[in-house]
């Protein structure tokens, strides 16, 4: 590589609230998406909550002149609602569906219906190779009762293991999406620690935007303020993360976001705000650690996150084995209703009684069968995160022993010489 290689890389990240019907004035609002995004010409578009697929191909006829490679991840039943506009070719293309995505029962949340996924695109750009995730984390419906805490906290750990495993060829990193998670949640200190990725926000030489980077603001007329109760200066729960390997310098030059309006037409884009990143990638020297460390488990902050990491999954397995037990217990009780219902259906006097009870307990037992079904794979797929998380902790701790052992034995040594010093 040229010691004076450098590479600007401009992305814009936005939730675009695209729910057919139900969101305000979508069709509106997606046209003038689809200018600004004409208009300002990014490398890459990273867009959330494009439900309809229709929307998805206006955008990519009206978006070919300027970003000619275009995809839409599908998943679910209604989709991911994510898709990516390129200006450069994209040479790979994939996706990982969360294991976890709350409750088919919560019908009024759907987010279980959406498949909420990452997906993941390769570009090639000036030599080096870029790996780009959108992705759509669980929703938070509640700050103070957050039912779905263990399965965000599952999915941050899949979203991390699944950007290390596919990016180790990777000379760049990019993740780009709505996490629902803010800066100092669980979630996602997990992600940053495990993955080393650095926030833009955070990094930014120069920043404007909203106070604190929030990305929903009171400011915007399609936010619920319901929602911004206890945080009436906004949250930040989009971001654009990014890292590079050793040998290159990444840095974030300018970090903008729009605040409560569109910057060419005044109109909100969504009731989220965009996100728009300045990258800068450099050659740099790889420069010499003082104190290595073996792994990146090793790091007492990234031990300490996983270890409360494994505790919140533990108490969601827990939890999950809960439900499952008391469905097994109303399915036992539906099963032994409907023998006494069949014992007294052999009678003449109780048989249309016996008739009439006969659908609602068996939709009971149907019922309950769905949530134990459910409830059990929920509790397995939080069991294989837990033991992974457990398998990485039992490893950090291996790696910290020799090391303990090391540093003890001078301080052993000395104890001995000063004790036959004494004799």
């Amino acid at each position: 590589m040229k010691p004076n290689f450098s590479l600007r890389l401009r992305v814009f990240n936005l939730n675009y609230w695209g729910i057919p019907y139900l969101s305000k004035h979508r069709v509106e609002r997606l046209t003038r998406l689809g200018d600004f995004l004409n208009m300002e010409s990014f490398d890459l578009a990273l867009l959330q909550e494009v439900w309809s697929e229709y929307d998805f191909q206006y955008l990519k006829q009206k978006l070919s002149p300027t970003y000619p490679a275009a995809h839409y991840f599908r998943s679910g039943i209604i989709g991911s609602g994510l898709c990516v506009f390129s200006k450069h070719p994209i040479q790979e293309l994939t996706q990982h569906v969360y294991t976890l995505n709350g409750y088919p029962y919560m019908i009024h949340h759907g987010d279980w219906f959406c498949g909420k996924a990452v997906g993941l695109l390769v570009l090639h750009l000036n030599g080096l190779v870029v790996n780009a995730y959108v992705t759509h984390l669980h929703a938070e419906y509640s700050r103070q009762r957050d039912i779905y805490l263990a399965h965000r906290v599952a999915q941050a750990w899949e979203l991390a293991h699944f950007i290390h495993h596919t990016s180790k060829k990777a000379d760049v990193v990019l993740l780009c999406g709505d996490l629902n998670m803010h800066p100092k949640d669980l979630g996602c200190r997990l992600l940053k620690e495990w993955t080393g990725l650095y926030d833009a926000y955070l990094e930014a030489q120069d920043f404007q935007g909203a106070e604190d980077g929030c990305t929903m603001v009171p400011g915007n007329c399609y936010v619920s303020q319901q929602d911004l109760e206890l945080f009436p200066c906004g949250i930040r729960i989009d971001y654009v993360l990014y890292k590079a390997v050793s040998g290159l310098c990444i840095s974030c030059k300018t970090f903008k976001t729009t605040t409560g309006h569109d910057p060419h037409h005044g109109g909100p884009l969504s009731d989220h705000e965009a996100l728009m990143a300045t990258l800068c990638v450099r050659h740099s020297p790889p420069q010499q650690d003082p104190s290595p460390t073996s792994g990146p488990a090793e790091r007492s902050p990234l031990t300490s996150v996983l270890r409360e990491a494994w505790s919140e999954l533990g108490q969601g397995m827990a939890q999950a084995r809960w439900w499952a037990t008391l469905a097994s217990y109303m399915i036992g009780l539906g099963l032994l209703l409907l023998a006494l219902l069949c014992a007294l259906a052999a009678r003449e006097g109780a048989r249309e009684v016996a008739i009439l009870l006969w659908t609602p307990n068996v939709g009971l037992v149907l019922g309950a069968g769905v949530v134990y079904l459910f409830h059990i794979q929920e509790a397995k797929g939080l069991c294989r995160a837990h033991a992974e998380l457990q398998h990485v902790l039992g490893q950090a701790k291996e790696a910290q022993e020799p090391d303990q052992e090391r540093e003890a034995a001078p301080l052993q040594g000395l104890q001995e010489g000063e004790g036959l010093k004494e004799q």
